[in-house]
């Protein structure tokens, strides 16, 4: 058999995209959304990047229950098995275990790549190459890899990977992981030049995933060791099974349950143009700007003694404004936001703060 017939794809698409409130809600996330004018939503985006590298019918799409009407609608050529519904929010090891158990009872001989939904690549035939690159690297031993990115800014809203010894190519072993450093620290990375950006996006086989979660994370390996292999090949009972026992998993991410702790973990550093699409200023980085540097996302602007700002403003309003320097406006579904872009990462304390206040009238 073709090695490609042994090659996944797990789509995360479950996250609520808050640092991209309010235009991304709980109820539709940026990663249904068309945030590029491409025609195509990232979601889609992400899902047209990989199904030449698999088999189509070996592509799954892990999300939440309330999206399940608008996963089917903008990706309707996958089969009702290939869409796999969290009964509740529990971070990313979870996800992943229930993905490689998933697999696991399917194909013994398989290796999966792990993307989220939400991010863009600019340069697609190196990230093809990437990813096949990279499936032979894990299919030909017991290894952990992720894809590290060049950072071209001290970026303080991203983890960091720190390199190791190389092992062949643009393959490392890596030497440490930080998790989102103060500025003072990414400066410090960025002038060694031994740290990338942690991209998210994993390869491994299912064999090597589920070794390394049942040594580090016992716990949320023995929820998914309780199902026999059958269930999992069985789409009534696994659901069964699934919404019984899956919110009983601690809510960790996999880089500290697991990524962090192995010793087995690699990197591939790769050039595809990445970017995360995580916040406002991302957006705005990759946006055309006019002659004063701002940008307007769809939406009609006056704005005078003004630079450096994006405009994201659903509906008829005019917005015009003066003496504005470096801002995010963005007006969706009820809710204003007026913030500095250097002030960013507020904006998921500020929807926690009106989820306090208002419930989740506006979340």
């Amino acid at each position: 058999m073709d090695k490609k017939e042994h090659r996944y794809c797990v789509i995360m698409c479950g996250g609520i995209g808050s640092r991209f409130w309010p235009y991304s809600r709980a109820r539709l996330p940026k990663q249904f959304i068309d945030f590029l004018g491409t025609g195509r939503t990232l979601l889609q985006m992400s899902y047209d990047r990989i199904r030449d590298l698999v088999p189509h019918s070996n592509i799954l799409i892990m999300t939440n229950e309330r999206y399940a009407d608008e996963v089917r609608a903008q990706l309707p050529e996958l089969a009702a098995d290939q869409i796999l519904f969290e009964p509740a929010r529990r971070n990313t090891a979870p996800c992943i275990a229930w993905a490689a158990w998933h697999v696991a009872a399917r194909d013994p001989e398989a290796s999966i790549v792990v993307t989220p939904s939400d991010h863009l690549i600019t340069r697609e035939a190196e990230f093809t190459r990437s990813l096949l690159d990279g499936f032979d690297f894990v299919e030909a031993r017991d290894a952990l890899l992720t894809l590290g990115i060049s950072p071209t800014r001290p970026e303080t809203g991203y983890g960091y990977i720190q390199v190791g010894d190389q092992v062949e190519g643009d393959f490392s072993k890596v030497k440490t992981f930080t998790e989102k450093p103060n500025l003072e620290l990414a400066k410090v990375f960025l002038a060694t030049g031994e740290f990338f950006w942690n991209s998210g996006i994993f390869l491994w086989t299912a064999a090597s995933i589920q070794r390394a979660i049942r040594r580090h994370v016992p716990d949320i390996a023995a929820v998914f060791d309780s199902a026999e292999p059958a269930t999992y090949r069985n789409p009534a009972k696994e659901r069964e099974f699934i919404d019984l026992a899956y919110p009983g998993c601690m809510s960790i991410s996999i880089d500290f349950s697991v990524m962090e702790k192995a010793d087995n973990v690699f990197v591939e550093t790769v050039t595809f143009g990445w970017n995360d699409l995580g916040t406002w200023s991302a957006l705005y980085d990759l946006s055309p700007k006019n002659s004063d540097t701002n940008v307007t996302q769809n939406c009609n602007v006056l704005s005078y003694n003004s630079s450096g700002n994006i405009f994201a403003v659903r509906g008829e309003k005019l917005v015009v404004v003066d003496g504005l320097e470096d801002y995010i406006v963005a007006d969706a579904d009820g809710v204003l936001l007026i913030c500095p872009k250097a002030r960013e990462q507020e904006i998921k304390r500020m929807v926690t703060d009106a989820r306090l206040k208002f419930g989740d009238k506006y979340e």
